[in-house]
């Protein structure tokens, strides 16, 4: 499959989880894919390996803005060019919305560090780069608890609600720059596997009965990346459970 010959993509947060299912699909339909992720350097170098010789992998925490830049410029060192960029690396803990104490200052600051302020600074340095592209985007991996009050932790539902906005924004600022998101609900991942309680009440809840998997959210993401008449979409990826809730 030949369909995203030619184009090179970042997917931060890719060595396991939604983050690994698009950069598979990409460099299945031919893209060069850059694997990223902060601290999983053994995962994320095997998923790259994994993924063939026109694949690669770089660590940066995408929460430091120096080593943002430099996955950047690692990238273009290699490639020459970026033609999509995946922001997918995101942070979250537990944290009971009605218990206001328990959410304390580090989870705050650090939820909004890595979901929003690093995922910013990524796409503003990637921005003049995705321009120089026939087809430039910008594709986000949010949340329903952006969108309804709902998740993990009150920070995070205000860290994605802020990068469903942002979406919006960008899409009006920076086209031809096409910018959208996918808002999955529950996914069953690596980081979630714990959370057992959270899957069996979206099973009896959502209309579809299950979390969402890694390739549910895939599939969306190539919907949103293949249709160049779409920019400034959030696409809820929840089987149903917005419906309800």
């Amino acid at each position: 499959m030949s369909e995203f010959a030619g184009r090179v993509v970042i997917v931060t947060g890719s060595s396991s989880g939604i983050g690994e299912a698009i950069a598979r699909r990409l460099a299945a339909l031919g893209a060069s894919v850059v694997v990223n992720s902060a601290t999983s350097v053994e995962a994320g170098s095997a998923v790259a390996a994994d993924l063939g010789p026109e694949a690669t992998y770089v660590q940066a925490d995408i929460a430091d803005k120096a080593a943002g830049q430099r996955l950047i410029d690692e990238t273009l060192a290699r490639y020459g060019r970026l033609d999509i960029l995946v922001n997918n690396a995101g942070w979250t803990t537990l944290v009971p919305q009605a218990d206001l104490d328990a959410l304390t200052d580090e989870i705050f600051l650090r939820t909004f560090q890595v979901n929003v302020t690093g995922t910013w600074m990524l796409t503003k340095a990637a921005m003049p780069h995705l321009k120089k592209s026939e087809d430039g985007n910008v594709l986000s991996v949010t949340s329903v608890a952006g969108v309804r009050p709902v998740g993990s932790s009150i920070a995070y539902s205000m860290s994605k609600a802020a990068l469903n906005h942002m979406t919006r924004l960008l899409a009006r600022a920076c086209a031809p720059v096409r910018v959208n998101a996918i808002a999955p609900g529950l996914v069953d991942t690596p980081w979630t596997r714990d959370w057992q309680a959270q899957h069996q009440g979206v099973k009896a809840m959502a209309p579809l009965h299950r979390s969402a998997t890694p390739d549910d959210c895939a599939e969306s993401a190539l919907a949103l990346l293949r249709n160049r008449y779409v920019t400034g979409q959030v696409f809820v990826v929840d089987g149903g459970l917005t419906l309800v809730i």
